[in-house]
């Protein structure tokens, strides 16, 4: 049976609403008038091929488990999921019916921008979008710059601590570094789907994979993890525009049958833990808005 939240139940039957999707307009602007309460996150999920035995939303599912504890125990705002992310990658060979839903860069800043401008406008100080798709880091520099400068508000950016940013949790791998712990697809993702939707995991599609250079480069390339960086020389300092099925022949990085669903609670019950963390070291933040006028209504 799967453990997904129902989070249209959890909203109508919790005490104090912190998902702005089941909340009416009078709500929200009553919440955002308490102090320590101009603090939005925006969960930014993803649509993509992960390995044949969790599911295309593995990125979306873990962004929201870590988003929803997080407002639980920190009484944090957040707003509904964007499903969509920057995945061109993760788009596999023309035909092939991977599946991946992926929005081209400018579309996917443009999102960012929006979703921001619309807090800010109603009085949100400060955003924290939160996603656990490592490649919607890759474009956002620019409009999340754009929007400090032209606002004043705060805007941040969390990644899920995973793949080379693990330290958080870390210690909960059995992989070894050589089998690169929290990669795409392996224990991590596995051992959390495991907890948040065990009824979307199906461990006899399961396999063990590495990644490796793409075969056009020949042998003087190698390749460790999903990182869009090959080694050459003993270094590993270019940066090369790959597709995820040149270095990933499974979709699979790593060991997924070290998973189990109480790693993923635990790993969960970290991130959550270190987010809430940050949530309040942001609410401490002296900010002030210069313009929170929405620019464009058309």
């Amino acid at each position: 049976m799967s453990t997904t939240k129902d989070y249209a139940k959890n909203d109508a039957s919790s005490e104090r609403k912190h998902n702005m999707l089941g909340m009416s307009f009078s709500e929200v602007a009553e919440r955002l008038k308490e102090p320590g309460q101009d603090t939005v996150l925006v969960p930014m999920g993803s649509t993509e091929k992960h390995g044949a035995h969790i599911p295309l939303g593995t990125d979306s599912y873990v962004t929201m488990e870590v988003v929803y504890r997080t407002a639980e125990k920190h009484d944090v705002l957040f707003t509904p999921l964007e499903p969509f992310g920057y995945s061109p990658h993760h788009m596999g060979r023309n035909e092939e019916g991977a599946g991946t839903i992926t929005l081209q860069a400018e579309t996917y800043r443009r999102v960012l921008n929006d979703v921001a401008r619309s807090l800010i406008y109603h009085g949100v100080k400060k955003v924290i979008f939160v996603s656990h798709h490592g490649s919607n880091t890759k474009p956002i520099d620019e409009v999340m710059r754009q929007l400090r400068y032209q606002t004043g508000a705060y805007i941040s950016f969390y990644k899920t601590p995973t793949e080379r940013e693990a330290n958080v949790v870390a210690d909960l791998f059995e992989n070894p570094p050589e089998e690169t712990p929290g990669w795409h697809s392996s224990e991590l993702e596995t051992s959390c789907l495991m907890a948040t939707a065990d009824g979307l995991v199906h461990m006899e599609r399961a396999v063990e994979d590495r990644a490796h250079a793409p075969a056009y480069m020949g042998g003087s390339f190698s390749k460790i993890d999903g990182v869009g960086t090959v080694k050459f020389q003993n270094s590993e300092n270019i940066w090369v525009p790959m597709d995820h099925h040149e270095y990933s022949d499974t979709a699979t990085i790593g060991n997924p049958f070290r998973a189990t669903k109480e790693k993923g609670l635990a790993m969960f019950e970290r991130m959550a833990d270190h987010l809430g963390a940050y949530v309040e070291e942001v609410r401490k933040f002296e900010v002030e808005v210069a313009y929170s006028d929405y620019p464009e209504r058309a």
